[in-house]
């Protein structure tokens, strides 16, 4: 996700400016909801936990009282069978054979978890071996295993894809837009298919887009991953993080030069290199727990073609108890991330349903486990109670802003769809354009739960708030987004003021009422632009329904 946060209060003048109409969708209703859900009672509502069972019961009965019905079958929600995975006695990250012995402390060195389901996961004495950007792209003729066998050892692994540094978009992996090869999430997927022991990250601010402090508090606590038959076993042992002033130690100590195989990584033709002599350890017990989260859905069910569906989703989770900050606070309770999208769902609802059904179904669809590598979106992916091939197409909401009004809306994925056709429209009635992603090389398309829709081939919008601001410009965007990123994502301190501006969220709001409106009274079935990576997806679901 990425939003923008507090931005000075505008002006009466700039206020009226960038709001031409009231929004159908009740900001206060949004508020309330934001404020109730982030609020230390609901302990930053991490999945398996009394939070959880909080944020539940709420979100029933707000939908309950917006005018929905159940969503699944009678129920209000969806069972996803998880695991809780919590490290214990975490050892350091030790090398050995490069002079001293270099040993990561767990938190402020290296962070390390597994996707195992196993009480302890011990890498001993693993030949450690530095295989760039770990990407195996058969289509692009880039393999940066060949010729090197790494079973059994410890891959070292840069952040993003190699070409992210690119000022445009052109380059073998999309120049500075990240591919899902750069996210983490494939990074450990391959290594593990390569058969890795263990599989550790050099984490770099820049083209990671957080700092260390996201992937501690990220990565340390209580971890979750899908249920599976085989419990993950054909997964690497260990999986993690390392900072980057430590890997620049180790390489060095190896003998050569952490710059100059960075460099070499970015060519195609590079190939993996073996620190030669040099052994990795790493041991951890591992505290197991089975549950089964939920995915919250509710139906405005569609007058003319029930059957046909149009998806609104956001994410109810968020972290929990985290790494405390330096008052001792320890909930990170994701009243911005993403508290706001999920009361945007009520919000909505309530809009909708006060309006009257529309022709087509409108579902609303609160899921868990994004902040866990979206495994609340990807169950309903792969288990979805309205048939795919019959979803005509939706809107994510992940993070709104409240910096407030925009000139602009960012599209993570403009011009993708054939759905930035009916956003337009929409921005034009509030005197708004679209932009594309400033920051493509973030990977922001990978990240949220559209992601997991679009993969099955349902078109999904992913609308950021807008950066070009009413008062003060992309200027005062960019320094509301970077002050939101530094001190609050994925802490403690991303928590509801009473003081924060609502103005463009309602400029939002009204905007995903008006797209999600057109989108339920048409006939019409929005594709994929040709050529994109998912069209061919969705043309086979739609040829099959």
């Amino acid at each position: 996700m990425r939003s923008l946060l507090l931005a000075p209060c505008l002006t009466l003048a700039a206020s009226a400016l960038a709001q031409t109409a009231p929004s159908p969708v009740s900001v206060e209703t949004v508020k309330e909801a934001t404020r109730v859900l982030s609020s230390d009672a609901f302990e930053g509502r991490a999945p398996g936990t009394p939070g959880e069972e909080k944020t539940l019961a709420y979100l029933a009965e707000q939908f309950a009282k917006a005018g929905l019905k159940p969503g699944n079958k009678g129920s209000w929600f969806q069972d996803v069978p998880l695991v809780e995975i919590t490290s214990r006695n975490v050892s350091p990250l030790t090398f050995t054979g490069a002079g001293s012995p270099i040993a990561l402390n767990y938190g402020p060195d290296m962070v390390v978890a597994t996707y195992q389901v196993t009480p302890k996961s011990v890498v001993a004495n693993s030949d450690v071996v530095f295989v760039g950007y770990g990407i195996n792209a058969p289509e692009k003729g880039w393999n940066d295993y060949a010729g090197t066998d790494v079973r059994g050892k410890t891959v070292l692994i840069l952040v993003n894809d190699p070409d992210y540094a690119s000022p445009t978009l052109t380059g073998p992996f999309g120049g500075k837009a990240m591919t899902y090869y750069g996210r983490w999430t494939y990074k450990f997927e391959e290594a593990a298919r390569q058969g890795a022991a263990a599989a550790i990250i050099i984490h770099d601010t820049v083209p990671a887009a957080y700092g260390w402090n996201v992937v501690q508090s990220s990565w340390t606590g209580p971890q979750q991953v899908a249920d599976a038959a085989n419990d993950h076993m054909d997964q690497s042992k260990a999986i993690g993080w390392m900072q980057l002033s430590a890997a620049k130690r180790l390489i060095a100590a190896s003998g050569r030069n952490y710059d100059q195989l960075a460099a070499a990584a970015r060519t195609k033709g590079f190939r993996a290199v073996p620190l030669t002599g040099v052994k990795a350890s790493v041991s951890f017990d591992n505290q197991v727990r089975r549950h089964a989260s939920k995915n919250v859905i509710g139906i405005l069910p569609g007058t003319k073609r029930p059957d046909e569906v149009v998806l609104f989703t956001g994410h109810w989770d968020h972290l929990g108890r985290c790494e405390a900050a330096s008052d001792g606070d320890d909930i990170c309770n994701g009243a911005i991330d993403n508290a706001t999208g999920t009361a945007a769902l009520i919000g909505l609802a309530q809009a909708n349903a006060k309006a009257g059904a529309t022709e087509r179904s409108q579902v609303y669809l609160a899921v868990t486990g994004e902040e866990s590598g979206l495994l609340g979106s990807a169950y309903y992916g792969d288990n979805p109670v309205y048939p795919l091939a019959k979803t005509v197409g939706g809107i994510n909401m992940d993070a709104l802003s409240v910096a407030g009004p925009a000139r602009n809306v960012v599209v993570v994925g403009k011009g993708k769809s054939e759905l930035d056709a009916y956003l337009n429209r929409a921005l034009a009635a509030q005197g708004r354009v679209a932009e594309a992603d400033p920051s493509p090389q973030n990977g922001y398309y990978y990240r949220s739960d559209h992601f997991s829709l679009a993969k099955h081939g349902v078109p999904m919008l992913y609308v950021d708030s807008g950066d070009d601001l009413v008062e003060g410009g992309k200027a005062a965007g960019e320094a509301a987004a970077k002050d939101y990123t530094e001190k609050r994502y994925h802490g403690p301190k991303d928590e509801y003021d009473p003081n924060w501006n609502w103005a463009g969220v309602a400029q939002d709001l009204n905007l995903f009422y008006s797209v999600g409106r057109e989108l339920a009274n048409t006939t019409a079935w929005p594709n994929w632009v040709a050529g994109d990576e998912f069209r061919a997806i969705r043309d086979r679901s739609r040829a099959a329904k």
